[in-house]
């Protein structure tokens, strides 16, 4: 009998560490989740990149996949992704690739998010690895659905179709974004995130690449320990930790 209640005693000290362990991985909050650059970048936040000043019906272009130093059991995230968002920033959908810390496996995912749902979706059945080049399409579909695509296997494949209160021509960004932790601090240490081939899409249905000169634009220059490279601006470009920028 005695060596029963030691062993339901010590069942009910495990139970209790994990499911202390369940509650810390997924408080009542749920993880962060992406934010436009406006209206005020909140703590923890870093946005690499350009915004559109003009509204545009569509984007498209090519984002290569790296392998952020994300920390497991965290709230880290780094993501790659091209967002149509409304001009006071309250409303928007976005996709690309990101890595994030609550899922403690250290993947990249093919994801999208929206303010209607308010949900990270991955999108697992497109399975992505460090040094892959991902092709997105963010476009208005007309009635207050915006779409996004992903290029796998020959042709276009349908990530979301949702009515988002942005209108058909709006604010387009392209942003690498790191999300640090507060509860954690330092930095997320960042290969190499690269854009290219990006095109912007017009009501009519024009489509022109994303140069300056051509496109008015609002534009980061890096900043703490995170450094952008414009190769052509703003069509070609990649974010990454300072060091990793400056390597060639």
């Amino acid at each position: 009998m005695a060596i029963a209640r030691a062993g339901v005693a010590l069942c009910g000290v495990l139970l209790t560490v994990l499911l202390a362990s369940a509650a810390w991985a997924a408080p009542a909050d749920g993880p962060p989740p992406p934010t436009p650059a406006t209206p005020q970048p909140r703590a923890g936040y870093h946005h690499l990149g350009a915004t559109t000043v003009s509204g545009w019906s569509g984007v498209s272009g090519r984002l290569t996949v790296a392998n952020p130093g994300v920390r497991a059991g965290t709230y880290d995230f780094v993501a790659a992704r091209f967002m149509a968002r409304s001009a006071d920033g309250t409303a928007w959908l976005e996709a690309g690739w990101s890595e994030n810390g609550w899922l403690r496996d250290g993947r990249q995912r093919v994801y999208t998010y929206d303010t209607v749902s308010r949900r990270w979706t991955f999108h697992d059945e497109y399975p992505i690895t460090p040094g892959d080049r991902v092709w997105i399409n963010l476009e208005s579909a007309g009635d207050g659905h915006w779409r996004a695509w992903l290029w796998w296997r020959g042709q276009w494949r349908l990530l979301i179709d949702q009515r988002v209160p942005i209108g058909r021509s709006t604010t387009i960004e392209q942003y690498v974004e790191v999300y640090v932790d507060p509860a954690m601090g330092g930095y997320i240490t960042l290969p190499k995130a690269g854009f290219d081939n990006v095109r912007l899409r017009d009501a009519g249905g024009g489509s022109t690449f994303w140069r300056e000169g051509e496109v008015p634009t609002g534009a980061g220059s890096g900043f703490a320990n995170y450094c952008l490279n414009w190769v052509k601006r703003y069509d070609t470009w990649s974010a990454a930790t300072c060091a990793a920028a400056r390597a060639r």
